[in-house]
């Protein structure tokens, strides 16, 4: 088991890094905001349960391999793009207007859910970043590397959970009042577009 002491460092600096702005807290804000709190949550859920796959990556070594492995690397940010410019083809193109109400309730749970799983799992940004932080709170002398591993990726979870939560829940309140004027509708889906469109450039171009 980890300390107590490291537990709760690692778990305040989790907090931190998920509450600073980001492409998944900044994706779950405008789903949030475009298909209401319902899907953000679920998106939520959705980059939670990425997540464990990133620390089960870390704990089994095969993100070390990843990170070793430049042409991997290269198709994992090509299928992570690819997919959020696809997202952003969907929202430009959404409908407003009487017809919206349909399109809120388009974007089924098991959708909103997936959306948030396939956002994380291909950002190797996240595993790399998992490689290089959880490794610090890892004491040798404490017992087994990957069982640490595993609970500060649930700590991580925990927190990511909490913070993005609430931001789905901000974003789709105030998404409610603005899916009420088509006018707002499009402007919201067009900058929800526009958003999924830079994130694809950024995961593209990360080095």
């Amino acid at each position: 088991m980890i300390d107590a002491a490291v537990a709760a460092a690692f778990f305040g600096a989790a907090m931190l890094l998920a509450l600073s702005p980001g492409p998944d807290n900044l994706f779950v804000l405008m789903q949030s905001a475009t298909h209401g709190r319902r899907a953000g949550l679920l998106v939520t859920l959705g980059l939670c349960t990425g997540l464990l796959g990133h620390t089960a990556a870390v704990a089994l070594g095969l993100a070390a391999v990843l990170a070793a492995t430049p042409w991997a690397l290269w198709a994992v940010k090509l299928v992570g793009a690819a997919y959020l410019l696809y997202l952003a083809w969907r929202a430009w193109h959404a409908p407003v207007g009487p017809l919206a109400s349909a399109h809120v309730t388009r974007l089924t749970p098991l959708a909103a859910y997936t959306r948030g799983i396939v956002m994380n799992l291909t950002n190797p940004k996240v595993a790399l970043f998992f490689l290089a932080f959880l490794p610090q709170f890892v004491d040798p002398a404490r017992g087994g590397v990957p069982w640490q591993i595993v609970q500060l990726g649930a700590l991580f979870m925990l927190a990511t959970l909490l913070t993005f939560g609430a931001f789905a829940l901000f974003a789709g309140w105030i998404g409610s009042g603005l899916r009420h004027s088509a006018r707002a509708q499009r402007l919201l889906n067009r900058a929800a577009a526009l958003v999924f469109a830079g994130l694809a450039a950024r995961l593209a171009l990360a080095r």
